[in-house]
C-alpha cells in the first residue's frame, strides 16, 4: 500500500464508486445495481472526502450537511483490503473539520454498530427512520 491521499468534492467516476462499495462490503446496502441512482447519491451529496492509494479509490464519506449545525453521514466506505489502516478514521476527521461546526449524525452499518463508540462517537437513542414506501398513518 501507497501513501493514501485525501480529496473533497463529487466529481467521481461512477464506475470507480460503485467499485469501491462493492470491495467495502457497503454495497451490501446500497443500490450498487442502479447506476442511476448511484449516480443521484454522488452527485446529490453536498459534503464528499475520497481516499486515494495512487489512482484506487478506496474510501469515501458521503454527507449532507447545512455546514453549521447538522451533518448526516450518509455513507463511511473503506476498501476491505485498506481497512483497519485509520483510514475511515481519516475520513470521518476530514468529514468533521470541513462541516465544522455541525455536528455529526450517522446510521451505523450492522457491521459497525461497535466501531462508532469505539472512536468517539456517542449512541443516540431517540433517532427515527421512515423507511421508503412506509407513509405517515
Amino acid at each position: 500500500m501507497g501513501t493514501i491521499s485525501y480529496r473533497v468534492g463529487n466529481a467521481l467516476d461512477l464506475d470507480q464508486l460503485i467499485e469501491l462499495y462493492r470491495a467495502s462490503t457497503l454495497g451490501e446496502r446500497r443500490p450498487v445495481d442502479d447506476r442511476e441512482r448511484m449516480r443521484a447519491m454522488a452527485a446529490n451529496a453536498n459534503l464528499v472526502v475520497t481516499a486515494w492509494d495512487g489512482a484506487l479509490l478506496v474510501g469515501i464519506s458521503r454527507a449532507l450537511t447545512d455546514f453549521v449545525y447538522a451533518t448526516y453521514l450518509a455513507d463511511l466506505a473503506v476498501r476491505e483490503s485498506h481497512q483497519r489502516q485509520g483510514i475511515g478514521k481519516e475520513l470521518i476527521r476530514r468529514t468533521q473539520a470541513e462541516a465544522k461546526p455541525a455536528n455529526l449524525i450517522l446510521l451505523a452499518a450492522p457491521k459497525a454498530v461497535e466501531y462508532y463508540p469505539h472512536i468517539g462517537f456517542d449512541r443516540h437513542d431517540s433517532a427515527w427512520m421512515l423507511r421508503v414506501g412506509r407513509e405517515i398513518d
